[in-house]
């Protein structure tokens, strides 16, 4: 812990729910973040670990699969007014975890909108009922009429979740760095006003995963930094965008989902088949799979501006993820097995040899140019901080951290996203554990350095609409 901060002390029983790499990675801060001794864990998880880290730290594992029929009976034991559920599970609905906690006064976070087992590979439901702006759309009908209560905080992990306290740095910083005079924003107007002052149109969540080992992927084996069929499913989602207001070219292949909110459109095509060109400081140009994520939706949808019920302003928000380079390399045998997901699975961690996780927002569209904000991550630092870590499941930790001690500060808010949450209490909290924090800018853009031996649709006069950062 940081030298100098206050821990933020928790003093009821939490139930761990799933126990992947980033449970595993979460479990040694949580006596030394939040004073919670293994006497007061439970980890709920399908089967039993066969990590030997709850063993290790002493915390009581309970195998059990959760699904529609037996998670209140599971749970109700475990769980009462005051206690914690972190959810870092799949195939368990988050809507009904949450429903639950509320009615057992008990907090909640997950790391991701979760339906039960099935909603995603089901034939017979529509993409935009597969979606992830489907899924935020039902939580946010849930919580109209319940803006009290116990704290469930929805999507908080490294991203969703700490991009979204980045996001709202790297406009502060955009505006000091460019004498734009602007007092501290206090609601969603006001930051959508900043952003559109600052000429905003794009924000890509920039990610690019150097993590590497010498033990190569091998035939018929998916290969990852983090939860493999975490990350297949939602891969397997549509493609999905916070539509921004300056674009000009609708996509051939979207559709707009005819309901909620309206902020984000989808793509007829899987976000693991979908391209787009990004960057980051040290990587420089590259390209990264447009993968639904919540804060694609939810960070457009807060940076809206209306006037007389219409749209004037919104940006353009997507992920934009290169994984490490055995996970390219496992999609790409994905692919050409018709999105088979392989037999065998595994997590790097231990064999990692080399590498960092450079994670951020890149805001586009200033005069000045492109703004990164955001973590490396080295392997080596990721083992000094916390063990049972690489880099990429502890920027995930660290989000989580950030986003538990602001609900147990801020204990009778109901139903959040990581947009409603203060952007200093998330940092605060999780800075210790990012590496090296940073903000940079460039004179990038999707237009930049393109072959003209390969010519592709371009708009010259606007360099940030969609159709130049999509890959043809």
């Amino acid at each position: 812990m940081k030298q100098g901060r206050q821990r933020t002390n928790f003093s009821g029983r939490l139930v761990m729910l799933g126990f992947g790499s980033i449970g595993q990675g979460m479990l040694p801060l949580l006596p030394r973040e939040l004073g919670v001794g293994p006497d007061r864990i439970r980890i709920v998880k399908a089967t039993p670990d066969g990590s030997g880290i709850a063993a290790e730290q002493g915390v009581e594992v309970i195998a059990v699969a959760l699904n529609e029929g037996n998670y209140e009976a599971v749970l109700e034991p475990l769980l009462g007014a005051g206690d914690f559920l972190l959810n870092l599970s799949v195939d368990v609905s988050s809507l009904a975890l949450i429903r639950f906690c509320r009615k057992r006064g008990a907090f909640y976070l997950d790391t991701c909108n979760e339906p039960w087992a099935g909603r995603y590979d089901n034939p017979q439901l529509t993409a935009s009922q597969r979606s992830n702006y489907a899924l935020r759309e039902e939580a946010l009908a849930f919580r109209l009429d319940k803006r009290s209560g116990p704290t469930a905080v929805l999507t908080q992990g490294a991203n969703p979740g700490l991009v979204s306290a980045f996001t709202k740095r790297a406009l502060l910083e955009m505006a000091r760095q460019t004498h734009v005079e602007v007092a501290p924003p206090t609601c969603y107007e006001e930051w959508a006003e900043l952003a559109r002052r600052l000429q905003v149109k794009v924000i890509h969540v920039a990610e690019r995963d150097t993590q590497s080992t010498e033990r190569r992927k091998e035939r018929d084996e998916f290969v990852n930094t983090w939860s493999v069929t975490g990350f297949v499913d939602e891969g397997l989602q549509p493609a999905e965008l916070g539509w921004g207001s300056h674009e000009r070219h609708w996509p051939p292949d979207a559709a707009r989902h005819g309901f909620g909110s309206d902020a984000a459109v989808y793509l007829d095509r899987p976000g693991i088949a979908t391209r787009v060109r990004s960057w980051t400081p040290l990587e420089g140009p590259y390209h990264g799979f447009l993968v639904t994520h919540a804060e694609s939706i939810s960070i457009a949808d807060h940076l809206t501006l209306r006037e007389n019920g219409q749209v004037v302003y919104r940006p353009t928000v997507h992920y934009a993820y290169h994984p490490c380079d055995d996970a390219v390399l496992s999609l790409h045998e994905v692919a050409g097995k018709n999105w088979q997901l392989q037999h065998r699975q595994r997590i790097m961690r231990d064999e990692i040899g080399s590498g960092v996780d450079e994670l951020g927002v890149l805001l586009m569209g200033n005069p000045k140019g492109v703004y990164w904000y955001g973590s490396r991550l080295s392997i080596e630092q990721a083992r000094e901080l916390v063990p049972y870590n690489n880099a990429t499941s502890l920027q995930v930790v660290a989000g989580i951290l950030g986003g538990m001690v602001w609900a147990l500060r801020n204990p009778d808010s109901g139903l959040v996203e990581p947009d409603d949450l203060d952007h200093e209490t998330v940092l605060e909290v999780a800075l210790p554990y990012l590496g090296e924090v940073v903000g940079e800018w460039g004179d990038w853009t999707p237009l930049q350095g393109r072959s003209r031996l390969f010519p592709e649709p371009i708009d010259p006069d606007d360099p940030w609409q969609f159709l130049n950062f999509r890959v043809g």
